[in-house]
């Protein structure tokens, strides 16, 4: 897999992960911005509605790091630095992550050092992240506006989900299985919005961090 090499790196990257008061700190130091932390179940829409709030030239996206392998369309160091799990658990030990989980098998991480300049420039920056890693951050007191994205109802994911075509029948009864986990996390959120409507949900969501409609 390409692009480790890319990855950036704090100069003072030498803790693991941020403990509570390491979080406070780092937020301390970059007041002008915002962070916003989206994340959902498989199939809640949160990727189309992360693009649709990437057009907005205030808006930084976090370009995370991951094990697993490149879907079709996707462009590493634009959507994902892909990068083998022996680098990642390198990276990891340089302290380089503000968090990393594992999913289905996969490793995941959210780079400290764009989020720090993003921040610091004022700038949104959005972190479109797996339920385990949002509440982990939450849990760090790591400051940002957290958002779950869920879908209207059941049915309806189910049907978004065979509908993509990309998983075996077992898998996506995995994901929905996983889904109806991670619903039950939404109350730990700051605000949870229903993907119903593309186009309203991606509204509510630029109103929650103060994007007024351009």
């Amino acid at each position: 897999m390409l692009g480790f090499a890319r990855i950036p790196l704090a100069a003072s990257a030498t803790r693991a992960i941020l403990c509570r008061h390491d979080g406070e700190q780092a937020m301390s130091d970059t007041k002008t911005g915002k962070m916003l932390v989206i994340s959902g179940p498989s199939g809640s829409g949160k990727t189309t509605i992360c693009k649709k709030l990437r057009e907005d030239p205030r808006v930084k996206f976090s370009v995370s790091a991951t094990t697993r392998a490149p879907r079709t369309g996707e462009v590493d160091g634009r959507d994902y630095f892909f990068v083998s799990k022996e680098r990642f658990r390198e990276l990891a030990s340089q302290g380089a992550f503000i968090e990393h989980a594992e999913v289905f098998g996969n490793m995941y991480g959210t780079l400290r050092e764009p989020m720090e300049d993003a921040l610091r420039r004022g700038e949104v920056y959005l972190l479109e992240i797996d339920v385990q890693g949002a509440l982990q951050l939450k849990a760090l007191g790591v400051a940002g506006v957290y958002v779950f994205i869920a879908p209207p109802d059941f049915e309806e994911l189910r049907r978004r989900l065979v509908g993509r075509g990309t998983d075996a029948p077992e898998v996506v009864e995995r994901r929905l299985k996983k889904a109806e986990d991670e619903y039950r996390e939404r109350v730990k959120y700051d605000h949870v919005v229903v993907n119903a409507d593309l186009e309203r949900a991606v509204a509510e969501v630029r109103a929650l961090v103060g994007l007024a409609a351009k």
